[in-house]
C-alpha cells in the first residue's frame, strides 16, 4: 500500500537492513522518498531459527503487501496446542482471526523472511549499499550530514536509525539513551526438521524452563527454550550448545521430547541473554530517528519485537506523509508508537520475571492472553 506521498523529505538514509529497516525503506520509498539502505553486513545475511508471527504482525506484512509470500513459504494456522511439560495436553487455543482472512497466526524461517523483505526492497529500487555504517551524524538545520565508515559522507533530509540493540546511530545522537537491560533469562534455539505428529504449533508449561516449538514450513521448526541465565567467561562453542540444551529438554515429552531425541549437532542451534528496553523520549533528535530494537528492544515473550519493528517503520512513513513538516511527522511517529511499543517490552520482562520466580501456569498465561489481545488493537 502507498498512500499519500511524503512532501517534506524527498531523501531518506536508513541505518540497518533488517527487519524494521527494510518496513521503513519500502513505506518511504512507496511514498516517494529517495531511500538509501546501508547495513554493516557485506553480504546482507540474516542468522537465526525460525520466526512466530502473531496476528498482529501478520496484519502489518498484509499492509506491505507481502502476506500471500509469507503464507505460502512459511505456515499458518489458526490454533496451537497447550501440554503439560511431559507431553500431556491440556488445551487446543483456537486463536481469532483480527481481521477478515487474515491467519490467527504463523511461523517462518528468519533467513526466508528475510529474503522476502529483500525481494520488495529491490523492487521498489532502493539504493543499498553493504558492508557499511555511519561514523559521525550532524544533526543541525534541515539535513543530516553523515560520515560514512568507508570514508565517503553524504547529506539527507532524514537518517533513520534501525541498527539493532547495539545501534550505532543511537550512540552517535541520542546521549539520554543507553544500552538494553539485562533480564536474567537466556533463550535457547533449535531449527529442525518437522517432528512426524506436529501439526500446529505448541507451549509446554510446568517445568522449570519454559518450551515452545513454531511450525516455519512444509517440513521445518523451530524449538525455543527459556532458562535463567549463567554468566560465563566465554561463548558456548556447538558441542556445548549441543549438550547442555539436550540437558534441558530431558523432562520434556511430547514433539518437545522428540526433538530432544533426534536433534544432531548439524541443527543450528544458538543461546543468547535476554535484554529489553523502551528509551525513553525524544526519538528524534532534529533529523535523525529510531525504530525496531535501537530503540524499543524486547524479549521474544510474545513473539513480537519483528511484529513492533514492522509497524514502526509504516507508522513512520504514515506519520510523516500526514504531517505539514518532518518534526510533526516525527513527533506523531514517537506519540503513535510509544505506549504500544513500551506495554510489548513492559509485559515481556513482567512474564520473564513471573517465570523466573516460578509462578503459577495460569498466571503466566494470564499475562500472555491480556498483552496479545492489546496487540490485537489497531496500530
Amino acid at each position: 500500500m502507498s498512500g499519500d506521498t511524503i512532501k517534506s523529505i524527498t531523501s531518506a538514509l536508513i541505518v540497518g537492513g533488517g527487519i524494521g529497516g527494510m518496513a521503513a525503506a519500502i513505506s518511504l520509498a512507496r511514498r516517494g522518498v529517495a531511500v538509501t539502505l546501508i547495513d554493516l553486513d557485506p553480504d546482507w545475511r540474516v542468522y537465526g531459527a525460525g520466526i512466530t508471527i502473531t496476528g498482529p504482525t501478520l496484519r502489518a506484512y498484509r499492509h506491505l503487501g507481502l502476506i500471500d509470500r509469507i503464507k505460502a513459504e512459511g505456515a499458518v494456522t489458526n490454533a496451537s496446542r497447550v501440554r503439560l511439560f511431559d507431553g500431556t495436553v491440556l488445551r487446543v487455543l483456537e486463536e481469532p482471526e483480527i481481521e477478515e482472512g487474515l491467519p490467527a497466526t504463523g511461523g517462518i524461517m528468519r533467513p526466508v523472511l528475510h529474503r522476502i523483505m529483500q525481494d520488495a526492497v529491490r523492487g521498489e529500487n532502493i539504493a543499498v549499499r553493504l558492508g557499511l555504517t555511519v561514523t559521525a551524524l550532524d544533526t543541525i538545520g534541515d539535513a543530516a550530514d553523515v560520515a560514512f565508515s568507508d570514508g565517503t559522507t553524504g547529506r539527507f533530509d532524514l537518517v533513520i536509525g534501525a541498527d539493532s540493540v547495539f545501534s550505532a546511530v543511537r550512540d552517535l545522537a541520542f546521549p539520554h539513551m543507553g544500552p538494553a537491560l539485562p533480564t536474567g533469562q537466556g533463550c535457547w534455539r533449535i531449527s529442525i526438521r518437522k517432528p512426524p505428529e506436529q501439526d500446529m504449533g505448541e507451549f509446554y508449561f510446568g517445568a522449570a524452563a519454559p518450551c515452545g516449538i513454531t511450525i516455519c514450513g512444509a517440513d521445518a521448526v523451530y524449538l525455543f527454550l527459556l532458562t535463567e541465565h549463567v554468566e560465563r567467561e566465554r561463548f558456548m562453542n556447538d558441542d556445548e550448545l549441543f549438550t547442555e540444551m539436550k540437558a534441558h529438554l530431558a523432562p520434556f515429552g511430547g514433539n518437545a521430547g522428540w526433538i530432544r531425541d533426534n536433534m544432531t549437532r548439524a541443527d543450528w542451534i544458538n543461546y543468547r541473554p535476554l535484554a529489553a528496553v523502551t528509551q525513553p523520549k525524544p526519538w528524534y533528535n532534529g533529523r535523525v530517528v529510531l525504530l525496531g530494537d535501537a530503540v524499543h528492544a524486547t524479549t521474544p515473550h510474545l513473539a513480537s519485537g519483528a511484529g513492533m519493528a514492522v509497524e514502526s517503520g509504516i507508522v513512520l512513513a504514515e506519520e510523516l506523509a500526514r504531517a505539514d513538516t518532518v518534526e510533526a511527522g516525527l513527533l506523531g511517529y514517537q506519540e503513535r508508537r510509544f505506549d504500544r511499543c513500551k506495554d510489548v517490552v513492559d509485559s515481556s520482562v513482567a512474564i520473564g520475571q513471573l517465570q523466573l520466580a516460578h509462578g503459577r501456569p495460569d498466571q503466566i498465561a494470564g499475562l500472555i492472553e491480556g498483552a496479545l489481545m492489546r496487540l490485537n488493537q489497531p496500530y
